[in-house]
Formats: C-alpha cells, sequence, structure tokens
C-alpha cells in the first residue's frame, strides 16, 4: 500500500537548475527529494506520487533515471501516480525529451498526470565561450510556475498529493 508521502527524484548535475525547481515541487507537495542513485526501485511503490526530473543532456533526460526504471519489472496494469519535469537551454523542445522518459514509465505502471519545463542555465559544448544561454534562470517566475504545476499534481493526485499538513 502506497504511503501519502510523494517523491521527488532529481538528477540534478551542472548547475543545480533542475533542484531548484525539484526543491520548489517538493515543497508544495510535501515531498522527499532524493537523487535517483539514493533511491531503491522496489521502494518507488511505497509512495502513492512520484516526480522524476532532470536537466537535459544531450537531448535526453538523464541517464540515472532510465537506470533507475530499469531494475522495475514491466507492469502496464499498475497505476502510480507519477510527474515529469525538466531544466535545460531550449525548454520549449520538453515534448520531445520527455517523451522516452514517459513511454518507459507508462510500461513500468505509472500514469504520467503532467510534465514540466522551464528555462536553466546551460553551458553545453561551445556554449560556455559566450557564457551560456539563460543565465539567471530557473528565476522566480519559473519557479513560480513551478509550483503552480505542483498544486495541479496535487490535485491530479487527490489527497495523496498533501500528504503532511
Amino acid at each position: 500500500m502506497p504511503t501519502a508521502t510523494p517523491l521527488v527524484i532529481c538528477a540534478s548535475v551542472h548547475h543545480g537548475n533542475t533542484a531548484r525547481v525539484a526543491r520548489c515541487i517538493a515543497d508544495v507537495l510535501h515531498a522527499d527529494v532524493c537523487a535517483p542513485e539514493g533511491v531503491a526501485a522496489a521502494s518507488l511503490a511505497e509512495h502513492a506520487i512520484v516526480g522524476f526530473g532532470s536537466g537535459v543532456y544531450y537531448g535526453r533526460m538523464h541517464e540515472s533515471l532510465f537506470a533507475l526504471l530499469g531494475q522495475l519489472p514491466d507492469s502496464p496494469e499498475l497505476t502510480r501516480v507519477a510527474f515529469v519535469f525538466s531544466t535545460s537551454g531550449l525548454p520549449f523542445l520538453a515534448q520531445f525529451w520527455h517523451a522516452p522518459l514517459k513511454r518507459l514509465l507508462a510500461r513500468k505502471g505509472f500514469d504520467v498526470v503532467g510534465t514540466f519545463a522551464c528555462r536553466g542555465f546551460d553551458t553545453w559544448g561551445p556554449l560556455w565561450l559566450t557564457g551560456g544561454l539563460n543565465r539567471r534562470h530557473p528565476d522566480g517566475q519559473d519557479l513560480e510556475r513551478a509550483s503552480a504545476f505542483a498544486q495541479h499534481i496535487a490535485a491530479a493526485a487527490g489527497p495523496a498529493g498533501h500528504s503532511r499538513s
């Protein structure tokens, strides 16, 4: 039986962009935040709602999320609530970056109830020579949008979305 405590799993490697968004979402959901390496795959069933987020690296969500989910058996008949979020230099492409993770989540028995993407400081490849993209992001407006997204997730998840008062 899942606990009411939501879990936000976040891979934030370079600038801490995604970690800031994860903490913002977790504050609204009263969730724990963990790195993928700090989560046992079997423990995912203990949470009523699980968020999966990362920066975008070479056009993909972080490999550690896929590795964690790869440890779970395929269980499309299960329905666990999940959401996906990311930060990147080009967030308007997020639908393409989120799609492989969403497909894997569905195969593992998760119902993805929402996705979120915002700009993040990006110094990939030659961008560092020019100071990168989106130097001051995520900013306050991005974090407000993340909070609103988390409220939407809480509503979509029902009572499990707000576990602690």
